[in-house]
């Protein structure tokens, strides 16, 4: 997939919103797994971690399948 973009049905779409699909899913599994161990009350300003978290996967997830995938 690399960086480029993906045809579905003859309409671009960019790589980055599969991307941030796949970085809102890990987001969820990481989220529910650290409340499951630590609990709901150890994270300070949930929203806050959500995002960064977020942000985190996404960009680890972008930068996996750019390496990954552009050197064959």
């Amino acid at each position: 997939m690399g960086l480029q973009e993906i045809a579905i049905g003859g309409i671009f779409i960019s790589p980055l919103l599969v991307y941030a699909l796949m970085g809102l899913i890990a987001t969820f599994i990481v989220r529910s797994l650290l409340h499951r161990v630590v609990g709901h009350v150890a994270l300070w300003y949930e929203a806050w971690f959500d995002i960064s978290l977020f942000i985190i996967l996404t960009a680890t997830i972008t930068f996996l399948f750019a390496t990954l995938l552009a050197h064959p």
